[in-house]
């Protein structure tokens, strides 16, 4: 049976912060993951270290995520890896003919053909493991969310709540 840590998922994401997010989403869920931040460096990598799997944006520097994705679909062997497109520009003018062409006209391998940002880590996981024949459990899930109740605490303390909540915890462990 085949597992997260037996995957490779390439991230293409421009935003340095919302590539990091995905990325530490992903390797959170157990895969492997690497990283470009634009279609050509994808490009480069997929030559390298063929991925099982491909979370794409659409609107990239040097080679959008639409020329990307032709480019694989006229590869019989690249055409195989299922793709995720992750946009914030699916109803936009920017990204919103390119959605229709690729809809029309590509053949998009896995579940749901895209995702529309800001992304729920859940629902990204989800969709990951179906197109990769992966369960998704409810502790999946369960973990997720704690995952994302701690960052969200973390995002709001201050730094004397911190502080005093690590002391507690290491005068208990005592």
């Amino acid at each position: 049976m085949e597992r997260p840590e037996d995957k490779t998922i390439l991230v293409v994401e421009d935003e340095p912060d919302v590539r990091i997010f995905l990325q530490t989403v992903l390797e959170d869920a157990g895969f492997n993951v690497l990283t470009a931040a634009d279609g050509e460096e994808a490009l480069k990598i997929i030559g390298e270290h063929r991925p099982d799997f491909i979370s794409l944006d659409l609107v990239l520097p040097r080679k959008s995520g639409y020329k990307l994705l032709l480019t694989l679909k006229r590869d019989q062997e690249l055409a195989r890896i299922p793709v995720l497109i992750v946009t914030a520009h699916a109803r936009t003018d920017l990204g919103k003919p390119q959605m229709e062409e690729i809809f029309e006209k590509t053949a998009l391998l896995g579940p749901g053909l895209y995702l529309e940002k800001p992304v729920k880590p859940r629902q990204y996981i989800r969709c990951v493991k179906q197109a990769l024949g992966l369960s998704f459990s409810e502790s999946d899930e369960d973990d997720a969310d704690i995952k994302n109740e701690i960052q969200t605490l973390l995002n709001d303390a201050n730094s004397e709540s911190l502080a005093r909540a690590l002391a507690a915890l290491k005068k208990k462990s005592n």
